[in-house]
């Protein structure tokens, strides 16, 4: 049985606020797709609007350590206009589907953000022009 590839166009038109909803809340294939495509779509994004892996981890850290509220209040939780506008959206859908005492799906949110800041890494090294002799 043979899968056909998604491509970078069909991960980036993802709606990752609706993917973080159902996947927070729903677990199973809706996890799994979160943790999937849409750690890769949110990676595809982020790069896009010029966000390093250093700081979607960054993010991942105060969502562990501060929490969910604390995260979404920041006036910058990514540099950058853009980039702190889709944070905000992102973290602002995560709020309206977790309880303020829902620390697992906080730190599903914390490891999400994580993921995504892998393969942001992983896209960096992989294109990365490699050393001249």
């Amino acid at each position: 049985m043979s899968q056909e590839r998604t491509t970078d166009a069909e991960l980036r038109a993802l709606d990752i606020p609706l993917m973080l909803r159902y996947g927070l809340t729903l677990g199973g294939p809706h996890r799994t797709a979160l943790f999937g495509d849409g750690a890769v779509a949110a990676a595809l994004t982020a790069e896009e609007l010029g966000v390093l892996p250093r700081a979607l981890a960054f993010l991942a850290e105060v969502v562990r350590r501060d929490g969910l509220r604390a995260a979404a209040g920041l006036p910058e939780p990514l540099p950058g206009l853009e980039a702190s506008r889709t944070a905000k959206e992102w973290l602002a859908t995560a709020s309206s589907v977790l309880k303020p005492t829902d620390l697992d799906g906080e730190e599903q949110l914390a490891r999400w953000l994580e993921s995504a800041a892998t393969v942001l890494a992983l896209r960096h090294t992989s294109t990365a022009t490699p050393p001249t002799p």
